[in-house]
């Protein structure tokens, strides 16, 4: 039986597949509440395709402390690196 992804769910990143997306959702389960709400809503929104066009930054945003990416997300800390705002932009808005 053939089936169709939706075109929001095509692969726009060829290093990001089912797995790495899946890996980066595991990650972004976080140690503060408020962090993992927003989350929540970023991957029921645009983060599946923000993940598949910039997986790189959404990663190294991962690995933040979660205070500090609290910080950045919230605007109370200036985002330290050019490449990351469009993922940290899209946080501030889920």
């Amino acid at each position: 039986m053939l089936t169709l992804k939706p075109r929001h769910l095509t692969r726009a990143h060829p290093e990001m597949d089912d797995r790495g997306l899946q890996r980066l959702k595991w990650k972004s389960r976080r140690g503060l509440l408020e962090l993992d709400l927003i989350f929540e809503r970023f991957w029921a929104g645009a983060g599946a395709e923000l993940a598949q066009a910039q997986p790189k930054a959404l990663e190294r945003l991962l690995t933040m402390p979660d205070n500090d990416l609290l910080d950045l997300v919230m605007g109370r800390a200036e985002i330290p690196d050019e490449s990351l705002r469009a993922v940290v932009e899209t946080l501030r808005f889920a």
